[in-house]
């Protein structure tokens, strides 16, 4: 719980608002970076699977490389792979 609550103090910082009822609410800086996490995640779950790693697995791991890799290098993978889907 004080990690949850340390997260959301972090993200009020221009990613989060708070309304009246305490309900929390994405900036549209705050939407921009969750659709770029999702869509790197979307990738990496595909490409998992793809390459026969087992849904559940392909998920959890898709949740630690959205946030790890760098712009750069998720470019470039990105890149290659639809590359050679073609």
């Amino acid at each position: 719980r004080a990690s949850v609550s340390h997260a959301v103090t972090i993200l009020r910082g221009g990613f989060l608002t708070m309304d009246g009822d305490n309900y929390l609410h994405l900036t549209r800086a705050g939407l921009e970076v969750a659709e770029r996490i999702y869509d790197r995640h979307e990738f990496f779950t595909r490409w998992l699977i793809e390459a026969g790693v087992p849904a559940e697995t392909a998920e959890q791991d898709a949740c630690r490389l959205e946030h790890v890799i760098s712009e750069e290098s998720y470019a470039k993978l990105k890149s290659a792979l639809e590359k050679t889907s073609l």
